[in-house]
């Protein structure tokens, strides 16, 4: 089905607000999926908080113009599917893992702002963690030693009452 030029309109300006607030985008190619994988892949997506969607290639051309990510332009080619998220890792992850069991979508490439990333680039960024996953363990290195410092202190009333009560024992017993 064709879009006149008004719903072209729409759609691109739907993707360039999307590009504004992304920090990343994963580009694969998706020949032979059926649509029950398809849908599963969305789904997941959404949950993940990954814009995902099957595009026009000239539409996705002109949507990059002028953004960070203009230079993932000379990568579209063939029928393909886009997956752009707010989270450096989120989207390179959903299709790394989608791809890991259906072998028939390929990952062909990516882009981070003003940076662009090959099939093993965005692989390897599928295995990094993510930006809540790396703040949790700062967190927790933070609060270590603090933790550690309550615990010591809380051991000195600790061995006190185990005392006394050691003695009350003894008194008792005697």
């Amino acid at each position: 089905m064709s879009l006149n030029r008004q719903e072209k309109a729409v759609v691109i300006e739907e993707i360039s607000a999307e590009l504004g607030r992304a920090h990343s985008v994963v580009v694969a190619e998706y020949r032979g999926l059926d649509v029950a994988s398809v849908t599963v892949l969305r789904k997941t997506a959404r949950e993940s908080g990954v814009y995902l969607r099957v595009l026009k290639n000239t539409l996705v051309r002109r949507a990059l113009s002028g953004t960070p990510f203009e230079g993932l332009s000379g990568q579209l080619a063939g029928p393909l599917m886009y997956a752009i998220s707010p989270d450096p890792v989120a989207a390179a992850k959903v299709l790394a893992e989608f791809a890991k069991t259906n072998e028939k979508l390929v990952i062909t490439g990516g882009a981070l702002p003003n940076s662009l990333l090959t099939s093993d680039g965005v692989k390897a960024l599928a295995t990094m963690p993510s930006r809540d996953e790396l703040l949790s363990r700062l967190l927790g290195t933070m609060q270590a030693p603090i933790a550690q410092f309550v615990r010591t202190l809380n051991e000195v009333p600790t061995k006190f009452v185990r005392g006394l009560a050691a003695v009350r024992d003894q008194k008792q017993a005697a």
